[in-house]
């Protein structure tokens, strides 16, 4: 719209006198100066207006995240170039006890509520955590099932070599949920520190089965087979997510903490196996 008034100007200034001209001259002047500062005034607010985003990011989060996480860590250093996602996958309590025993970190992704409160209880976290997901117990068998294990109460029978996560771990914490929801006992062959390890047992054939998150068996792929059980429903784990109060790169944190929230991270997490909130 300044262009087209200001080449108005200068038609019609042809038809005026010397002092006339110069005077439009002028007012082009001014014109083309007032269009400059307005651009010059955009291109500064554009460029204050987000901080550009570099340096290493570090996320300790629950191990039966690391397939999603993994994903989202690639996005996020695609969408903000001079950024690099460094994980540490463990069991929740283990990651807890890092955290509070002073390692350097920036985002804790935990598999539920209590080992969050380990790290809020410490002070150690910056405001209030947030559900990102949640999830639920499957039982993980060898491939095509051969003991034809159906049930949670399957699993408790003689002869078969389950194995369980440790009771300390979210995974283990829900798994004795349900078996006491189930009025069930059971003795497994090992106890694990993590999901992962758990399920590792069932795809190196040390195990006959293992209970483990739906997400753990949907990322095994063929290694695996899953068995639902009724009993798992009232075990399912929330997911807390939070920034860390001694977080050495608050702002790159803050950016993938709601990258982890977003539309996007959700389809990446659902995708997985989790469930939204």
């Amino acid at each position: 719209m300044t262009r087209s008034v200001c080449r108005t100007h200068r038609i019609r200034r042809t038809a005026r006198v010397a002092g006339a001209g110069a005077a439009a001259l002028l007012a082009l002047s001014a014109c083309s100066s007032s269009s400059d500062t307005d651009t010059d005034s955009d291109s500064a607010g554009a460029s204050s207006s987000s901080p550009k985003l570099s340096g290493q990011v570090t996320v300790f989060a629950a191990a039966s995240l690391k397939e999603s996480f993994t994903t989202l860590g690639e996005t996020f250093e695609k969408q903000h170039p001079g950024t690099e996602v460094t994980f540490n996958f463990a069991g929740s309590d283990t990651l807890a006890a890092s955290i509070t025993g002073g390692a350097p970190a920036d985002v804790f992704a935990s598999a539920s509520p209590k080992t969050m409160a380990t790290v809020t209880d410490a002070g150690a976290a910056a405001g209030t955590p947030a559900t990102f997901v949640r999830n639920q117990l499957e039982i993980a068998t060898l491939p095509g099932n051969p003991d034809h294990v159906s049930s949670l109460e399957d699993l408790t029978g003689s002869g078969l070599k389950v194995v369980l996560c440790d009771k300390t771990v979210p995974c283990g914490a829900a798994a004795q949920k349900a078996l006491d929801a189930s009025g069930l006992e059971l003795t497994p062959v090992s106890y694990e520190q993590d999901v992962k390890a758990a399920l590792t047992k069932v795809e190196l054939r040390e195990a006959d089965a293992a209970v483990v998150y739906k997400t753990d068996v949907k990322a095994a792929g063929d290694k695996v087979t899953g068995v639902d059980f009724p009993e798992s429903a009232k075990a399912v784990n929330d997911y807390p997510i939070t920034l860390l109060k001694d977080a050495p790169n608050t702002d790159a944190a803050r950016a993938f903490i709601e990258l982890v929230k977003s539309a996007e991270g959700q389809r990446v997490l659902t995708g997985a196996g989790f469930r939204t909130p």
